[in-house]
């Protein structure tokens, strides 16, 4: 299929909260307390919540800048591209690339809100818990209909508000929340543990997608601190190979038969050998492991359940019947580094090369319109959906390259870069304090 004549939507995408993100949606009685942004004196702007302090890490936010200037430096807002932050911008850069529309995860709450988790008053954590999915649903998917999917962060710290605010959100139009890869990093009960289970029948009951993002539990995962920073870059999304066996192997699917699971940014080519793996293991062991499937393998059950979501992934494609080819969704990852804006639909292209045009477009709207429930044809003719059609919106859309104001290294910093390096930068970025 021609780039031109695809339909692309981005189930992973991400926000960078504007400062005046607050004003409309936080009670009188909680504005003094509510998160806001403070300049420090390095000229780096970062949200400020009860003593916390929350940077604009670089690599969150690099799309448009030189790629020799990508890193974790202390980073404004005049130093991001507008579309990071600034919806109406963002849609221009969605035109620009062809995507018609994007789920976009936060960014200084953390993908499900350790924020709010961490926050000792909890009736004030809930506010803005609360305040901050009304502001991503009312006015940042709400300014533009049709061209974004709604997601909420949930008060994690409670399953039973949890489930309250699954219930609200949906009422407002929003079908997926973001959860932990892994609860008990974060000092809450396991997958395993029934302590979720009204969340789970919540998301049954709504027919909300869990969106489990890569990095929600235990972060950057770093082999040691003198590898060098592609270890971690290379391996963090098979990180969630471990998620993927927790939720298989629990009861969870068994149980509630309509939950439906993403692994955001996980990619795809992984799964056919971790299914693979599976089956013989309950083929092996089921007998002293007291596993029952029924009649179905667990690669039945994970094709069942699961959403699979990739970036560029040429073999997962190439793989995707073993995969699973109707749950498969797309990715573009704006603002992040991985990001293949603003050329997505080339890069696709090649990756979809001899792939009947049917199966393309389940994987690149069909699946992701269906599964996250977006009826974007009720706000645009479908024939003004394809890359060509948005990209003849967006002619005024500047995409030269802008530094974002850092620098490429001397001779003598020319070395590969390390976790250890990394780790340094961000101890100093957090360091330095905020007035």
């Amino acid at each position: 299929m021609r780039p031109e004549d695809m339909i692309l939507v981005s189930v992973d995408d991400h926000v960078v909260e504007p400062p005046d993100m607050f004003e409309q949606h936080v009670p009188p009685s909680y504005r003094d307390r509510a998160p806001r942004v403070v300049r420090k004196a390095d000229g780096s702007d970062v949200w400020v919540f009860e003593g916390n302090q929350m940077p604009n890490i670089g690599l969150n936010a690099v799309a448009g800048r030189p790629p020799e200037e990508y890193g974790v430096e202390p980073t404004s807002f005049e130093q991001l591209r507008k579309g990071c932050y600034d919806v109406d911008a963002r849609v221009g850069d969605m035109n620009a690339n062809g995507v018609l529309a994007s789920m976009c995860f936060p960014t200084f709450p953390s993908f499900c809100g350790q924020l709010w988790r961490n926050t000792q008053d909890k009736d004030l954590a809930l506010t803005m818990a609360r305040a901050y999915n009304d502001w991503h649903i009312d006015q940042w998917c709400g300014s533009h209909p049709g061209r974004f999917i709604p997601l909420a962060v949930p008060p994690i710290w409670d399953p039973e508000l949890m489930a309250d605010e699954v219930r609200r959100v949906a009422k407002k139009g929003c079908h997926a929340i973001s959860f932990t890869e892994n609860p008990e990093v974060l000092q809450l009960p396991s997958l395993h543990d029934r302590h979720w289970d009204p969340v789970w029948k919540a998301c049954c009951e709504e027919g909300t997608i869990v969106c489990i993002h890569i990095g929600s539990g235990a972060g950057m995962s770093f082999t040691s601190m003198d590898a060098p920073v592609n270890v971690m870059i290379t391996v963090q999304p098979i990180t969630v190979f471990s998620c993927a066996a927790d939720l298989l192997w629990s009861r969870l699917f068994r149980e509630f038969p309509d939950l439906k699971i993403a692994l955001s940014e996980g990619g795809t080519g992984w799964i056919p050998y971790f299914l693979e793996r599976a089956d013989f293991v309950y083929k092996q062991h089921r007998a002293w492991t007291h596993q029952d499937f029924g009649d179905k393998l667990p690669s039945d059950v994970f094709r069942e359940h699961v959403v699979t979501c990739f970036i560029d992934d040429p073999i997962g494609i190439e793989l995707r019947h073993k995969v699973g080819i109707d749950m498969m969704t797309w990715e573009c990852d704006y603002p992040h580094s991985d990001t293949t804006w603003p050329n997505s639909p080339e890069a696709l292209s090649k990756a979809f090369a001899g792939v009947p045009g049917d199966e393309v477009n389940k994987i690149t709207h069909e699946n992701a319109l269906h599964h996250f429930r977006l009826d974007a044809y009720a706000h645009r003719p479908k024939e003004q959906c394809t890359v060509a059609a948005l990209r003849a919106e967006a002619k005024d859309v500047d995409l030269s390259l802008i530094s974002g104001g850092g620098r490429p290294p001397t001779d003598d910093e020319a070395k590969p870069i390390t976790a250890g390096d990394i780790v340094s930068q961000l101890a100093t970025v957090y360091s330095t304090p905020a007035e």
